[in-house]
């Protein structure tokens, strides 16, 4: 006899098979999602699109319609979604590198356009499923299979902070940036989540909520050594809050 610790969200596929590298934080993140799917009542009325990086599994996951785009072109595609099929319930769940590199001019465009769509964005600084390269939130010093001295600025710039970018933008109604490193900032990830997909329910314009997220496999860490990392690196840099919400503005 076994006993179910969990229950299991609707939104999950029954024969669903594990495939992220042990300690990555994409599983919990996911979780999350398929959470607030059921609680707001959006299973049958979701359509997800994904782009290319390890993001793109998300539909062996979820029992959503889905489309997969181009790399960076997952928020350009759910553009063409939402505006055919306004009725419809619409997401993207993308990397850094897809969300703020080759895709950086889709993902900005549609916050500026006010595109009535909801976007999470996993930052893990770097590009996880081709081989750990430097990507747009790669950290200064942080060593990458493509910057193996470590980011400097003369060479490759400064990382870009996400969410205060997508939180300028006019059409933007929420921007928030969490952390999954303990079970209060997970509680945190999700009052996120579900509110940026609030402000599309109620059409407010572009939700957006950006994940500080592990990388074991590529940071070379153990998971434990990857949570640290979020928590002593990756979070003074990029500060979790809340960087716009036009529903405070309102009240």
């Amino acid at each position: 006899m076994t006993t179910q610790i969990f229950d299991i969200p609707k939104s999950f596929k029954k024969d669903m098979k594990y495939t992220f590298c042990p300690g990555c934080d994409h599983g919990v993140a996911i979780r999350l999602i398929a959470e607030i799917l059921d609680e707001l009542n959006l299973k049958e009325s979701s359509i997800m699109a994904t782009s290319i990086g390890c993001s793109v599994t998300l539909y062996d996951f979820l029992e959503v319609d889905a489309i997969e785009a181009p790399h960076g072109r997952a928020l350009a595609e759910a553009t063409g979604v939402k505006r055919a099929r306004p009725d419809k319930f619409v997401f993207t769940y993308q990397g850094d590198g897809d969300f703020a590199s080759i895709g950086l001019a889709e993902s900005l465009h549609a916050a500026l356009r006010g595109e009535n769509l909801s976007a999470i964005c996993i930052n893990n600084t770097t590009y996880g499923m081709t081989g750990g390269q430097l990507g747009p939130t790669t950290l200064l010093g942080q060593v990458t299979t493509t910057s193996p001295t470590g980011r400097n600025v003369e060479y490759y710039g400064y990382p870009i902070k996400i969410a205060e970018h997508v939180a300028l933008c006019e059409g933007t109604a929420y921007s928030a940036r969490v952390s999954l490193d303990t079970v209060a900032n997970i509680k945190k990830a999700k009052q996120a989540i579900k509110k940026a997909f609030e402000v599309q329910i109620n059409g407010l314009g572009f939700g957006f909520v950006e994940i500080l997220s592990t990388c074991p496999t590529n940071w070379k860490m153990t998971p434990q050594q990857a949570h640290e990392r979020v928590r002593n690196e990756m979070m003074p840099i990029f500060k979790p809050g809340v960087y716009k919400d036009v529903t405070l503005q309102e009240n």
